[in-house]
Parts: C-alpha cells; structure tokens; sequence
C-alpha cells in the first residue's frame, strides 16, 4: 500500500491518500478531539501518537492536524498507523457509530425552500473544492438570513477558513439566494 501526502491551506493539518476509499463519496467523519474518536479505531490511535490533535475522514483522504510537533517527527507514525488499519481489514467505524446528524430546526416553507437551495449549493459547489483542501463544511442551521456552518479537517482553525467562509461561500450564496445575508461558523 502507497499512500500519498498532500499539505493543506492549513500548515497544521496534512492530507493523508491512501489509495482508496475511506468513507465513501459525500460521507464525512470529524473527530476534533480525542475523545470523539471513540468510535473509530483508526482514530483513536492516530491521537496516540503525541501532537495529533484532530482528524478528519474524507472520501478517499484522511487529514490529520497537529500541535506543537513538527510533521517530520509524527508523519512517518501517521502512515504506519494508516497502513497497519487498512491492512488489517478493520472497520474504519464501529458498527452503528454514525457522525452525529445536524440539529433539526422548525422551517416555515419559505424557509425550507430557502434552506434545501442552501443546501443544494453546499453539496454540489462548495464541498467538493473544500474536500481537495482536505476539510469540509457542513450546514448547521439558518435562521433570519444568516447561515450557519461548521467547518472540519482542514478548514478548522485554517488561517484562510474566515476568508474562505466571507468572500467565497457567503458571496455565492448571497448571489444564488438573496435571502442569505450572511455566514457564519459556529
């Protein structure tokens, strides 16, 4: 197994490729801290090694944050945590963890169209540019014009998400929904 690195906008996030799927096309998984990796095998040893302090599952990419370490002392334990998983033939996920479903809110129907086109934008022009970067955004809610959104992998603590969120996101959905007045990450 060869797997590939690619560095991210973020120079404390790495972007690992194994050479096949992880979780599947449009599937996410965001383990922000150790605890939540919990459910994922392969993540909970990533945060073994010392200085990972975030990891994400893409489609066919993981991304792996770190603090205070320096990627040419962690990076080689990354990719043999990552090979030893894939090797192994053990689930990614255990059997009914699922990422937790995004908060459910009462829309009107003006709303709800409102919220399905947001929607409809976020899955077919924004996440996939953003899972090349090695993260995510994902809808978290919509209310009075503002559009809240959750940024993962990559993105989280990115020096460039604010950018990224303002004059790329909010601009293109200002445009194709003149509803939206704003975006924020929570």
């Amino acid at each position: 197994m060869f797997i590939q690195t690619e560095s991210t906008p973020n120079p404390a996030t790495l972007k690992f490729l194994p050479g096949r799927d992880v979780l599947g096309e449009g599937q996410a998984a965001d383990f922000p801290n150790a605890e939540a990796a919990g459910r994922s095998p392969l993540a909970a040893r990533l945060f073994e090694i010392e200085g990972v302090t975030g990891v994400f599952y893409g489609a066919d990419f993981i991304t792996v944050t770190k603090q205070d370490a320096e990627w040419q002392h962690i990076k080689p334990a990354i990719l043999g945590a990552i090979m030893e998983h894939f090797t192994s033939g053990a689930p990614l996920l255990e059997s009914g963890a699922e990422e937790p479903a995004a908060p459910q809110a009462n829309y009107t129907e003006e709303e709800a169209e409102i919220v399905d086109q947001i929607i409809e934008l976020l899955e077919t022009r924004v996440r996939p540019v953003v899972a090349q970067d090695g993260g995510d955004i994902t809808f978290r809610g919509y209310e009075d014009g503002i559009v809240l959104l959750n940024m993962q992998g990559a993105c989280a603590g990115c020096p460039a998400s604010t950018q990224t969120l303002k004059n790329g996101v909010e601009n293109m959905l200002r445009h194709y929904v003149p509803e939206v007045t704003e975006v924020r990450a929570v």
